[in-house]
């Protein structure tokens, strides 16, 4: 990517400041669906700045990440109340409770198999849940591992961060599970995207690294220019770089597919930026948990 690069970043209030966005992503209809993890809501935003949001019941149910279902509605982890949810781009709104008790779902996404894969990070399992709600759950060979973020891989499996064992996992859609130890103590990877490479990028918010994990288990690391910045959640963009929060540096960063990093301050300070989503027009959006959305906009050569 051209060093010549600009982004250009406005934020847009969504809520109050106690109401938490947390996770979001491009809905099928274009718009930002996103969560309100304090206030128990899902709020939707389109391009242009027109915002809604549903009420879910209970208000305590704590939703966290949402991901885009292969049924044409978002879906997304009740972190409280142990469930996952569901939401039509008309508002309708479904729950499931989980079979294990406390399971704390945290990462969701789509698998190759037309169900939604999901984490429990107190449980130490990978779930899976069909559009008409069965839930299967696989236990992992780790005890305490914390499985985190989850995404679809290239190779038709699901990759997930182990942010307890300092690992990356690998779950085939009949349930194995594959272990690949990080190279770096206390990484703590968080979130996980399929890159535009063929790979698998993470973010490990305890060393300060972005690391990328081809399918045949290669590992490598890059350092942040600010090794205290906690990096959170990471996406791919429409070129092929990846875009990622940092928490405690109040930055977006991005890292292209040869290593090359570069930051972005956030016009508002301690805006504790956590999800991060590519738009459908280009953009890149986060949810800040100050109560806003940011809106990064790139220009210049690509």
């Amino acid at each position: 990517m051209s060093p010549d690069l600009t982004v250009s970043i406005e934020e847009l209030p969504v809520s109050g400041r106690d109401a938490g966005p947390y996770g979001i992503t491009t809905g099928p209809d274009g718009a930002l669906w996103f969560t309100m993890v304090h206030h128990g809501r899902i709020g939707r935003m389109t391009p242009g700045g027109e915002l809604t949001s549903h009420q879910l019941d209970p208000a305590s149910c704590g939703p966290t990440v949402i991901a885009s279902g292969p049924d044409g509605a978002l879906w997304f982890t009740e972190y409280q109340s142990h469930r996952i949810g569901r939401i039509t781009t008309a508002g309708e709104i479904g729950s499931f409770a989980l079979p294990s008790p406390d399971a704390g779902p945290f990462g969701i996404a789509a698998g190759a198999d037309g169900a939604m894969w999901f984490t429990e990070t107190n449980a130490g399992r990978i779930g899976r849940i069909t559009t008409g709600g069965e839930v299967t759950e696989f236990p992992l060979p780790v005890p305490g591992a914390f499985p985190s973020a989850i995404a679809a891989g290239p190779d038709g499996a699901m990759w997930f961060t182990m942010n307890q064992a300092d690992a990356i996992g690998r779950i085939g859609l009949d349930g194995d599970v594959t272990v690949h130890p990080l190279p770096t103590a206390g990484a703590a990877p968080v979130g996980i995207t399929a890159g535009a490479d063929g790979a698998m990028w993470f973010v490990e918010i305890g060393a300060g690294r972005i690391g990328r994990i081809t399918t045949g288990g290669r590992i490598d690391e890059f350092p942040l220019p600010d090794r205290g910045a906690r990096p959170h959640a990471i996406a791919v963009d429409g070129h092929g770089d990846c875009w990622f929060t940092e928490w405690g540096a109040n930055r977006v960063g991005r890292i292209t597919p040869d290593g090359r990093i570069d930051g972005y301050g956030l016009p508002t300070p301690a805006s504790e930026p956590h999800g991060i989503a590519a738009g459908p027009d280009g953009t890149i959006w986060v949810a800040l948990e100050i109560g806003a959305l940011a809106r990064l906009t790139p220009s210049g050569p690509r």
